[in-house]
C-alpha cells in the first residue's frame, strides 16, 4: 500500500489528525478540495483566529450522545494546543470568556500545523476533488493512492462560499453509517411578523440574557437588517429550532422590584428616561413604545410596572427562520456518535474507516470551543493511526 493513512480534508482536524501521525511514523497523505488548507483557520476570529477556548469541557458542546466527547477533551486539552502554539513562538491573548486569539495573523496558526506536518513527512495534496473511494477488506483507494486507514476530515456544509459540502455524510452513508440530521448552528435568525419591526434598530447591540428552552447565553445580542445576530443570538441558535420562541433579558443586570423603586425615589422619571440610560437610545425608545409605559412612573400602578418588568426581563420573539448554512459558522448534526469509538474515532463497522471534526456529530458554543474539538478529534484518531 502506498499510505498508512488517506486525510480527506486539510482543515483543523485533518491537519491535527495527520501531523500526529505522520510524527508516529505513520505514512499519512492529506487530500484538500481548495487550493490552500486551512480556510476556515483563516477567516476565524477576524482573521486572528480564536483558536481554542481555555475553560473547554464537555458541557460546551451539543450532541445526540453530550457524553461523547468527553474523552478526546480530556486526553488532549486547550492547554496542550496552548504549548503548541508556544512553542512555535506564536504570541497570543485572551480576549473575552476564555476565549485565546493570535496577536497576529492566523496564518501562524496554519504554518505551525504544516510545519508540524513536515516534521512526519506527511505529503499535502491540494486542489484536489475526491472522485471513487473504493474499499475492500484492508484497503481503500481513491485514484491511484491506496491505504490501510482513510479518515473523514470534510467538515460540515457550513459557508459553502469556501467549498463546504455535505460530502461527509454522503460518504459516511456510502460505508452504512448513520448521520444525524444537519442544521446550521452559530447562525443570526430572521423575524417576521410583528417582530418586523425591530428590523429597524439594524446595526443597534446591547449585552442581552438571550435564551431558548434551557439554553441561556449572556453576552452582545445585535440587531439586523433580517433580524437578530450577535453572540448571544448566534449561541442560542445552535439549541433552537423552527417554531421555537427566542426570550431575550434587556436589563440582565437589573434587581427584581427596580421599576418600582424608581417611582419611589424619582416619580417624575418616565420608562424611556431610564431605558435610554441602560441601553442604546434607539432601542430604549422602541421598547418603551411597545411597552405603552409614556406617563411619568409616578402616574402607574406598581402592577403594571411590574408587567412591564417582566416583559423586558422575558421579550419574547417569534423567528421565522435562521439565515441558514451560507452565514452558519458552524453544523449541528453529522456523522453519529453511535457508530464511532469515542476514544479512536474509528467506525465500529468499518475497520480502518475514522471521522473526526466537524463533520461529527459534536457541535461547540461559540468561542474558541469548535477549534479545541477539531484539535481534540485529530489527536484521537492520529493517534490511533
Amino acid at each position: 500500500m502506498d499510505y498508512d493513512a488517506i486525510i480527506l480534508g486539510g482543515g483543523a482536524a485533518g491537519l491535527m489528525c495527520a501531523m500526529r501521525a505522520g510524527q508516529r511514523g505513520r505514512r499519512v497523505l492529506v487530500l484538500e478540495r481548495a487550493e490552500r488548507v486551512g480556510k476556515k483557520i483563516l477567516i476565524s476570529g477576524g482573521g486572528r483566529c480564536n483558536f481554542t477556548n481555555i475553560g473547554a469541557g464537555p458541557t460546551n458542546y451539543l450532541s445526540a450522545n453530550p457524553h461523547f466527547a468527553k474523552s478526546a477533551l480530556a486526553r488532549y486539552t486547550p492547554r496542550d494546543f496552548l504549548d503548541l502554539v508556544e512553542s512555535h513562538g506564536i504570541a497570543w491573548h485572551e480576549k473575552t470568556l476564555g476565549q485565546l486569539f493570535c496577536d497576529g495573523s492566523a496564518k501562524a496558526i496554519v504554518e505551525m500545523l504544516l510545519a508540524e506536518c513536515a516534521k512526519g513527512e506527511v505529503e499535502v495534496r491540494c486542489g484536489v476533488e475526491i472522485g471513487e473511494v473504493a474499499h475492500d477488506v484492508s484497503t481503500f483507494r481513491i485514484g491511484d493512492d491506496s491505504a490501510r486507514s482513510l479518515v473523514i476530515a470534510t467538515g460540515g456544509p457550513s459557508i459553502p462560499k469556501m467549498g463546504a459540502t455535505g460530502f461527509a455524510y454522503d460518504l459516511a452513508r456510502r460505508f452504512g453509517l448513520k448521520v444525524v440530521e444537519p442544521r446550521p448552528a452559530l447562525v443570526p435568525l430572521t423575524l417576521g411578523g410583528e417582530d418586523v419591526l425591530f428590523r429597524e434598530l439594524s446595526g443597534v447591540s446591547a449585552e442581552v440574557v438571550a435564551n431558548t428552552g434551557k439554553a441561556a447565553f449572556r453576552e452582545a445580542a445585535l440587531f439586523t437588517h433580517r433580524g437578530l445576530s450577535g453572540p448571544a443570538i448566534l449561541q442560542v441558535s445552535s439549541y433552537w429550532r423552527p417554531g421555537e420562541t427566542v426570550r431575550v433579558n434587556f436589563l440582565p443586570g437589573s434587581a427584581a422590584g427596580w421599576l418600582a423603586e424608581a417611582k419611589r425615589s424619582n416619580p417624575r422619571t418616565t420608562l424611556r428616561a431610564l431605558l435610554r440610560d441602560a441601553l442604546p437610545e434607539r432601542l430604549a425608545d422602541t421598547l418603551a413604545e411597545r411597552c405603552g409605559l409614556e406617563r411619568e412612573l409616578g402616574n402607574q400602578p406598581d402592577a403594571a410596572l411590574r408587567e412591564v418588568e417582566a416583559r423586558l426581563a422575558a421579550w419574547t420573539f417569534h423567528p421565522n427562520g435562521s439565515e441558514g448554512f451560507a452565514k452558519a459558522e458552524v453544523t449541528v448534526g453529522g456523522i453519529s456518535t453511535a457508530e464511532l469509538s469515542s476514544k479512536t474515532m474509528e467506525a465500529r463497522t468499518v475497520p480502518g474507516l475514522y471521522a473526526i471534526g466537524e463533520a461529527v456529530d459534536v457541535t461547540g458554543w461559540l468561542g474558541g470551543y469548535n477549534f479545541q474539538w477539531a484539535w481534540a478529534s485529530g489527536v484521537a484518531a492520529g493517534d490511533a493511526l
